[in-house]
């Protein structure tokens, strides 16, 4: 098959692509940068634009989106020319160019409105409700991709949750980072469940998702291990895997709630800070409620189950770092 894959410059996209080529099928990124994967078709250029969007669609027969602007603040127009502008120019250019399956691949946060969600399957997305911009753009978003959904143009959600592993930079390197400088903290008990999940095992969870997407559309699927932890040792698993000391900063969830409120209130009107803050509402809330999720239907629909485990999925990054 012809195959898009967008954002293919992140660690997800990148090995998505790679995973596409070694099993032959043709394959073409979308992004701002170059990809770096061997014998792909690289087309540079951001989701907004839309002719690059359909210079890079030509011809597929597949797309797997996962371009999107990742972060815990921000400007909020900048989250919506991405993730919901973006978005609208992949689906239509898609439909435009007659391709036969499209992953959009989202996020739990797009559900999750603050609560813990216990043993849960995915909820229907409520921007709304959302926490933060990230989530309430990338719900508006997987609207638009399952409002697009129909028997000639199928959709298939996909929703990783708590991605991790070597040459992960969105969370474990910055909670590895954090640990070596005593400035990563563990709220509260730390005793809440959280499921996550193994960077391969997500690459390998879309790829089945590409084939599945033709018989089963229309609906959104959380992807995890299926092996919840505490949150209080995953991060310490995490921190001591990457060579650094176990975390001694804790925090009461109270004031870490609070801190994450003034946080949101004030980072963006400063100029001098550095990329990511140190702590919002949106965080301070997942580290301190459960959140892991029902993975029957998503195993069933795409007949995919975790390759890696969590202890192993710990021991390959330990190795990795030393």
């Amino acid at each position: 098959m012809n195959i898009l894959v967008t954002g293919a410059s992140g660690l997800l996209g990148s090995s998505v692509a790679r995973a596409l080529r070694d099993e032959g099928h043709r394959v073409t990124t979308l992004q701002r940068r170059a990809s770096g994967v061997a014998g792909v078709r690289d087309v540079r250029g951001s989701v907004t634009d839309a002719a690059a969007v359909a210079e890079a669609m030509a011809g597929q027969t597949g797309v797997i989106h996962l371009a999107a602007q990742v972060s815990m603040a921000g400007d909020a127009s900048g989250f919506e020319r991405v993730n919901i502008g973006g978005t609208r120019n992949v689906l239509a250019a898609a439909q435009d160019a007659g391709v036969s399956r499209f992953v959009h691949i989202s996020s739990p946060s797009v559900a999750n409105a603050g609560d813990s969600l216990v043993g849960v399957p995915a909820g229907p997305a409520n921007p709304e409700a959302a926490r933060g911009e990230y989530a309430r753009t990338k719900g508006h978003g997987e609207l638009l991709a399952l409002g697009a959904d129909s028997e000639d143009f199928p959709v298939l959600v996909l929703r990783p949750h708590l991605m991790w592993g070597p040459g992960d930079t969105q969370l474990t390197e910055r909670i590895i980072e954090r640990s070596r400088q005593g400035r990563m903290p563990i709220l509260g008990s730390g005793a809440a469940l959280v499921d996550t999940l193994y960077v391969t095992n997500a690459v390998d969870a879309i790829v089945a998702a590409l084939e599945a997407v033709t018989s089963v559309h229309g609906e959104a699927l959380v992807v995890t291990n299926g092996q919840p932890r505490p949150i209080g040792e995953f991060i310490e698993r995490l921190a001591l895997a990457g060579g650094a000391p176990r975390p001694k900063l804790r925090i009461p969830v109270g004031p870490a709630l609070a801190a994450g409120s003034a946080v949101d209130a004030i980072w963006n009107l400063r100029d001098d800070h550095e990329d990511e803050p140190p702590l919002t509402r949106f965080l301070a809330e997942q580290m301190s409620t459960a959140h892991w999720f029902d993975q029957r239907r998503t195993r069933e629909v795409l007949q995919w189950k975790p390759a890696v485990s969590f202890e192993a999925g710990m021991a390959e990054l330990a190795r990795r770092y030393r």
